[in-house]
């Protein structure tokens, strides 16, 4: 009667030990990378027509090395509906120098206030380069840092 008692209390244990691998959902060493992204600030662009730079933002950008897609948040801070955005981004290595410039249309449907997750093909498209807030990757690349500048917005007619 003891090992029935101690057979069914292993295998009980056993039991809640396999159920609580399977259902674990957390991730260690996970990373808050929702920082904002850097406008722009450049007197050689014209400006803007009918639009505030602080319309839209974009924060928690990410790409490393291995990536073929950029991926960051993008922010409606206007009163109304919009439906894709025009941007130019600017990509230097850690040290300032110039790497990359280039005009991107991402199309994302967003309320007013409304943030999402948005992603663009990747200008390295040698898989070289990884945004330095990225993951370091074991392969030798090249840090980078990437700043926005918001040339238009689509605001979309109708329901």
């Amino acid at each position: 009667m003891k090992h029935l008692i101690t057979l069914i209390i292993i295998a009980t244990l056993a039991c809640n030990l396999a159920l609580d691998a399977r259902t674990r959902t957390t991730r260690a060493q996970l990373r808050n990378d929702n920082h904002p992204v850097e406008l722009i600030a450049d007197s050689t662009l014209a400006d803007t027509d009918g639009f505030s730079q602080h319309d839209i933002t974009l924060k928690g950008y990410n790409k490393r090395a291995s990536d073929s897609k950029e991926t960051f948040f993008v922010t409606n801070n206007t009163s109304h509906r919009i439906s894709s955005v025009r941007l130019l981004f600017r990509y230097s290595g850690v040290n300032g120098e110039k790497l990359h410039e280039r005009e991107v249309s991402v199309p994302v449907a967003l309320k007013p206030g409304e943030t999402k997750l948005a992603s663009v093909t990747s200008w390295d498209v040698q898989h070289s380069f990884y945004y330095y807030a990225s993951t370091k990757p074991r392969k030798n690349a090249i840090a980078y840092t990437v700043a926005y500048r918001v040339l238009g917005y689509d605001v979309p007619v109708g329901k």
